[in-house]
């Protein structure tokens, strides 16, 4: 599976994106498609993850209600809105796709996107 991500952008502190994950190629019905985050000088982190079979959502603890994952099997596309977006949210966003149960964990997505940049303003 290759993957695009788009939809990053300059937002101030409170405000709201929503990224795209546009997926093409095989895709197997055991996938996830999870998004990271890689913020200057810090390790790549996991966000969330959807399954690609029955839509079924995880999220990081620091997420806390403000960001949703959601995939359209139709469009092979996989969004993630973020809401009231914080400057600690300043970071280059990735879509990636595993097969593993280890969703949480970047060493274990095989397929990843080029990323997109998200600069939240104070």
């Amino acid at each position: 599976v290759q993957l695009q991500a788009s939809g990053g952008g300059l937002v101030p502190v409170g405000g709201s994106l929503r990224l795209s994950c546009a997926a093409s190629g095989r895709i197997y019905n055991n996938y996830k498609i999870g998004w990271f985050r890689q913020a200057p000088g810090k390790e790549r982190e996991f966000v969330a993850a959807v399954t690609w079979s029955g839509g079924r959502a995880s999220y990081a603890d620091f997420v806390e209600g403000r960001f949703a994952i959601s995939r359209d099997s139709a469009k092979n596309t996989v969004s993630l809105q973020l809401n009231s977006l914080e400057p600690e949210d300043t970071a280059i966003y990735y879509c990636a796709a595993t097969q593993s149960g280890a969703f949480t964990y970047s060493r274990y997505y095989r397929e990843w996107g080029q990323g997109t940049q998200v600069t939240v303003s104070s």
